[in-house]
């Protein structure tokens, strides 16, 4: 449904996307997922037809981009980061203003905006101006705007930002639910936990650059299938504990990383009591452990070495 081939957007010097390549199936829930300023935003703004590429090539439902954007976008619909509502009008006021953009109207219209009001859980808050909705009720009216005529193609930016952790669940079950509907949809997010549940394939994108593109699955095993134990010792122990620890069955690596001991091997919980005796017989202070299973995050600091929520420089 969506090639993208070489993609490439300057700002004066800077590439915000830098040979960008990627396809996304009919029917597939496509997680774009990076740190802010990584190239999301603008990547999807090429797709949507809302910026023009310096770069590349990109096709949706067979029509490119950049010499056929009217016949794109019948086929797509945006819900931006950005609230994209009159609050000075009601919820079923906004849904027909934007239906009527799209060329709709009289009682296709009207039916389309009753069953869009149900699905936001909005039909009994249809006639209340959208300035008196909570952030979470916001969110849902903002994307099913983006449904008012019935896309094949949902591009999501963030459609999380800034609500709390109810409303949040409420639009990935919203969206999940879009999903099994056989609707194909992006997803940027720089939410973890967001892409793991949702997407059924992920790309990361660091830099304006594609990084990594796979199934959870397979971007874990990227890394290995291996957990890691990240331990606070004293300074002057960590080559002790490091010569003792490479002798241990399990152990595949020893490694430090700000100021603390970071050890790969095939089974935590097997090299815990290792540690434990070694530090007791040592008398050596513990001040932090921590055992963590491989993830998308973990993947992320291999490639990247910085967490999805630090900014991009």
């Amino acid at each position: 449904m969506i090639e993208v081939r070489d993609l490439v957007k300057k700002y004066g010097p800077q590439k915000a996307v830098d040979g960008v390549s990627f396809d996304v199936a009919r029917g597939e829930l496509f997680g774009l997922l990076g740190p802010n300023g990584a190239g999301k935003t603008t990547t999807i703004g090429v797709l949507s037809t809302l910026l023009r590429a310096d770069g590349g090539q990109v096709r949706i439902g067979g029509h490119d981009v950049a010499t056929a954007p009217s016949a794109v976008r019948r086929l797509i619909g945006v819900v931006p980061q950005e609230i994209a509502l009159y609050t000075d009008l009601n919820a079923r006021d906004n849904l027909v203003f934007w239906g009527r953009l799209h060329g709709l109207g009289g009682a296709a219209l009207n039916r389309r905006v009753e069953e869009l009001l149900v699905l936001a859980d909005l039909a009994d808050q249809a006639r209340r101006r959208v300035e008196t909705f909570s952030g979470g009720m916001m969110r849902r009216l903002n994307l099913v705007a983006g449904l008012i005529h019935q896309p094949e193609v949902l591009f999501l930016d963030e459609p999380t930002v800034g609500i709390d952790a109810q409303a949040r669940s409420r639009i990935l079950e919203l969206i999940a639910d879009l999903g099994r509907q056989g609707l194909t949809v992006i997803y940027t997010t720089h939410y973890l936990e967001e892409a793991e549940q949702l997407c059924d394939r992920i790309g990361v994108i660091d830099r304006g650059r594609l990084v990594a593109l796979g199934d959870k699955e397979s971007l874990i095993g990227q890394i290995g299938d291996v957990d890691l134990i990240r331990l606070a010792i004293p300074a002057d122990r960590h080559e002790a504990f490091t010569a003792a620890c490479l002798g241990w069955e399990g152990c595949v690596g020893v490694g430090e990383r700000r100021g603390r001991i970071e050890v790969r091997a095939r089974d935590g919980g097997q090299l815990l009591p290792h540690i434990q005796a070694w530090l007791e017989a040592g008398g050596v202070p513990l001040e932090q452990l921590e055992v963590e299973r491989p993830n998308l995050e973990t993947l992320y600091l291999n490639l990247t070495g910085r967490g999805l929520r630090e900014e991009a420089p």
